[in-house]
This record gives structure tokens, C-alpha cells and sequence, in this order.
């Protein structure tokens, strides 16, 4: 039995991660911190658990009590953490912050469907942005390939739900300015960049085309539907095959006939992936639920490879039907 403790855990992508853990046969929580909330009861907070856990939040953690942690917290607080703790010889820690994407300090980049091999030996693992990963999960086979172009841009587009700001209040994330409403915010510099252009450089190396990336805010609580035009010398039938090849193996990642809803991967750890091929352009959308296998679903995915269990262990989920 895997036991496991969460840091930062009363916002959105901790109480997804408790959803999953505490139904994961194979995993025990001992902690789960938050300063802020110590002593409630987790569903008190993370209401949709009542009736499934006890357990209350702790403003104290033994990380010798544990052997997997995974870090909640927000940006940047994940190295201050290591500032003012000692780390365990024996822990292994999964963080979903962006603090050590770049994979300083000895931290694996944690995208299983390019690096499941390197995770497996892996004890630190830096959980990807959602964006990140619905944008390389569309373009990991091209990449592979070295068939991502060298001249020309790359366009992207990518809608998230309200649950991509994180639980704490701003302007841009109360319901009355959210909904029936639709926005651009940082057009062409958002953060997740750096860590796409990474992997796309280490699968083909000499990549330089630029990626127009225009993230948007969507009128909607949770998921990510993203778009992706680029110029493509393949026929409709070798990109399919393309695709098809390249995550047969994989588990989540499904490649459709049809362009898919955003629905259909609500509540799962399932990414659709369409490929549509047009005098020249291609067009490849992905859909993916923004706090499951943009952020908590993956996150158990790479604990579980960490910890030699089956890829798909506590996370076949499905989605509504409605």
C-alpha cells in the first residue's frame, strides 16, 4: 500500500487528487495540509466527498510517515517548500505546480506518453501544465516523426473552464463576469510554452517554428478544447495512421473519426484527439478534462509508474452521459 500525502490541499487540483487516492486500491492518505484549513473535515471544503473520507485537514505532516507526496501548492511554492523542509531518502514526490518543469534539481518532465520509461525510475517528478498537455499530446507523433514544419508558424488555440484560474476569487473567474462570456489572456507568452517547446526540441531536434499560442477563457467550470492549424504534406490517411501507431499502446489517449466534444472527456482522464487533413493544413484537436488529465489524473498516472502499478489503476472513470 502506497502511502501518500498532499501539500496545498484545499484547492481544486488537490480535491480531485483526494477523489482519486482515496478510491485507489493501492493507496493510503495520511495527510492532507492546509494551514488555513486545519482541523475541517476535507469534505467540508472539497464538498463532494461527504460520505466518502474522514479524514480532516492537518496544519502539521511527517514526511518520513509517507512514501509519496504530492505538492498542491501554487507556483513557486513548491521550491520554497524544499527551502524549509528535509526531504526523506526514500520519498518520491510528484509536483503540480510549475517550479521544476524545466527538470532542475533532478525532476522528470511527467508526460507518460513520452517519458513512461524515464518516470518509471523516476523520485521527482514535475507534473506538466494542463495547456502543455493537450498541445503536445497533439503534436508528440509529428515530433516523433520529425515531421513538424521548419519554416512557418504553428497556430494554436486552446478554451479552458473557470477551474484553470485555481479556486482562489479573482475578477476574471466570478460567475457573473465568466458566464455567457468568452476572453483572450496572455496571448503568445503564456507560461506552458516553455515546457511544449522542450519537448517538441528533444523529439526532433532543430525545431524553430513558432508557436502562435492563444490561450482563452471559456464560460464553462472544467475541461480544455484545443486546436492546432499547421502545414502538413501528408494525405488525410498517412496522418491518421500517424496518430493511430503512435498511441496504440498508450492508454487514455483515444484518436477519433470526428471531431470531439468537450463532454466526452468531462470527469475522465481521457484525452480525443482528431486529426483533418486540407489542401495542405492540418488541423488536430484535443479535448481533455483540465484537473484530471491536465493536472490529478496524471499526476496518479505517474504515481503509479513510479510504483511499478498498472498505468491505469483508480483511473478509469467515466464520463456523463449528459
Amino acid at each position: 500500500m502506497i502511502k501518500a500525502g498532499i501539500i496545498g490541499g484545499a484547492g481544486y487540483t488537490a480535491g480531485e487528487l483526494l477523489r482519486l487516492l482515496i478510491n485507489h486500491p493501492e493507496t493510503e492518505v495520511v495527510f492532507v495540509h492546509s494551514s488555513s484549513n486545519a482541523g475541517k473535515k476535507i469534505w467540508e471544503v472539497h464538498e463532494g466527498l461527504l460520505g466518502e473520507t474522514d479524514l480532516s485537514f492537518s496544519d502539521t505532516f511527517s514526511l518520513e510517515d509517507i512514501d509519496c507526496l504530492f505538492l498542491c501548492s501554487s507556483h513557486g511554492a513548491s521550491k520554497i517548500f524544499w527551502e524549509n523542509n528535509s526531504r526523506p531518502s526514500h520519498l518520491k514526490v510528484i509536483d503540480l505546480a510549475q517550479d521544476f518543469r524545466d527538470e532542475s534539481f533532478g525532476y522528470i518532465y511527467g508526460l507518460p506518453e513520452v517519458n513512461s520509461k524515464r518516470i518509471k525510475t523516476a523520485v521527482s517528478i514535475a507534473n506538466p501544465g494542463c495547456f502543455a498537455t493537450a498541445i503536445q499530446l497533439s503534436l508528440l507523433p509529428l515530433a516523433s516523426a520529425g515531421l513538424l514544419p521548419h519554416k512557418g508558424d504553428i497556430n494554436i488555440t486552446a478554451l479552458t473552464g473557470s477551474t484553470g484560474a485555481g479556486v482562489k476569487p479573482g475578477a476574471t473567474t466570478h460567475f457573473s463576469w465568466r458566464n455567457n462570456n468568452i476572453s483572450v489572456y496572455k496571448p503568445f507568452t503564456h507560461q506552458h510554452l516553455k515546457e511544449i517547446k522542450m519537448t517538441l526540441e528533444k523529439l526532433q531536434p532543430g525545431f524553430s517554428s513558432r508557436l502562435n499560442f492563444i490561450p482563452m477563457r471559456g464560460d464553462f467550470a472544467r475541461g480544455i478544447f484545443s486546436t492546432i492549424i499547421l502545414d502538413c504534406t501528408l494525405s488525410q490517411d498517412e496522418v491518421y495512421k500517424l496518430y493511430k501507431d503512435y498511441y496504440d499502446d498508450v492508454p487514455f489517449v483515444v484518436i477519433s473519426d470526428i471531431s470531439p466534444d468537450l463532454k466526452q472527456v468531462v470527469n475522465t482522464n481521457k484525452a480525443i484527439i482528431n486529426v483533418l487533413v486540407n489542401e495542405g493544413k492540418l488541423l488536430v484537436t484535443c479535448v481533455i478534462d483540465n484537473l484530471l488529465k491536465g493536472a490529478s489524473g496524471q499526476a496518479v498516472e505517474n504515481m503509479n509508474l513510479m510504483f511499478g502499478i498498472d498505468q491505469t489503476t483508480g483511473l478509469k472513470l467515466k464520463p456523463s452521459a449528459f
